[in-house]
């Protein structure tokens, strides 16, 4: 197996198709799955095949992309509009869909020709992944003297850092946002250890934050999600760095569920907490993410069963009472108060709106 994992791709034999990692099938299987149509992207990001708010807006470029390739003859602007209504309605809390989205048909429909279209729409996508790659690396630029600092003081020892859920290369093209940071200081030779949420009901912690620093040689240790405080409280957490599906202007941050609870615990234990969010993912038009955020909820069954692998397969098991009602919220809001940085491509702020607006002044 290869050190390393494509996310997405074009087809290798034909540019007609895009081809996905299903991640629903790590770390067991490793399966690229092909994308047909604007459809089958939908399909995708609704099911999770990928999933991570960089990816997700990626991956809609492509659905934009399979859409121009299957344009009907007549009323095309109208053909678009419903393209992009029909990928958007696939997560609501991710801005990065929404951007990507509204971009790529703005650009796709000033180009003349259909075969200008077509053209424009690959363009386009290959863009947002090469952007998200560059905004990734410059996180982990930008991020690295976080953990230089800590090495410094701990003289050798190495700094033991949380994370929860999975914001590593597997939510975006390459390096990943909170593993960025992570990723480059391992190149510097930086003695560092990762702390894994499990990250409940979807196990993206178990199940791809262990995958991936498995692969990338990073010594980590898996924990239950509510083991976090503790280890802070016994001085074993040095620095907590999370992603990010949306953030407000004002610095309110939206990431999977149970971040807000590792940020209360950080701030009674005074670890840092750090938020890494590449500019895509900054939602410049809303300011209170409690009140403004729309938090997916989805089908209880990712909660009330857990799926594994037993006799050389993946199978689900039922976790409670048979007829007990789940409640699955997707995501969290941890207020701006909470978070002692923004990590971005621009570099590193106060989560307020006088800090990322110095990071970036287009957006006062």
């Amino acid at each position: 197996m290869s050190k390393l994992l494509t996310t997405i791709r074009l087809h290798p034999a034909n540019e007609r198709v895009v081809q996905v990692l299903d991640q629903r099938r790590l770390p067991f299987e490793e399966v690229m799955v092909d994308l047909h149509t604007p459809e089958d992207a939908a399909h995708a990001i609704r099911e999770m095949l990928v999933r991570g708010a960089p990816l997700i807006g990626v991956t809609a470029a492509y659905g934009m992309y399979l859409a121009a390739l299957h344009e009907p003859a007549a009323s095309v602007e109208s053909y678009y509009q419903q393209q992009k209504s029909m990928l958007a309605a696939t997560r609501p809390t991710a801005v990065d869909l929404f951007a990507a989205l509204d971009q790529a048909a703005q650009s796709i429909l000033q180009a003349g020709s259909l075969a200008e279209r077509q053209q424009q729409a690959l363009a386009f996508a290959q863009q947002c992944a090469a952007d998200s790659i560059d905004a990734c690396r410059r996180i982990g630029e930008h991020g690295l003297p976080l953990i230089e600092a800590i090495a410094r003081q701990k003289n050798g020892a190495p700094v033991n850092i949380l994370t929860h859920c999975n914001a590593g290369f597997l939510a975006c093209i390459e390096y990943g946002t909170a593993t960025a940071p992570i990723y480059l200081a391992q190149e510097r030779g930086i003695p560092v250890h990762v702390w894994v949420d499990e990250t409940r009901p979807r196990n993206q912690g178990a199940r791809l934050t262990a995958f991936e620093l498995g692969r990338r040689g990073v010594p980590h240790t898996l924990i239950a999600d509510n083991a976090g405080g503790h280890l802070m409280q016994h001085g074993l957490v040095d620095l907590v760095i999370t992603g990010t599906d949306r953030t407000t202007r004002c610095g309110d941050v939206a990431n999977k569920i149970g971040t807000y609870l590792k940020a209360l615990a950080a701030q009674d234990n005074g670890a840092p907490f750090y938020v890494a969010a590449p500019s895509s993912s900054i939602d410049w038009n809303i300011r209170d993410g409690l009140r403004e955020i729309n938090i997916e909820q989805r089908d209880d069954r990712e909660l009330r069963y857990i799926e594994g692998w037993a006799e050389g397969r993946i199978q689900e098991v039922l976790l409670c009472p048979e007829g007990s009602a789940g409640a699955n919220f997707a995501f969290d809001v941890t207020p701006a108060r909470l978070v002692t940085g923004i990590i971005t491509e621009r570099g590193v702020c106060a989560a307020s709106e006088d800090g990322l607006t110095t990071l970036f002044p287009e957006k006062r």
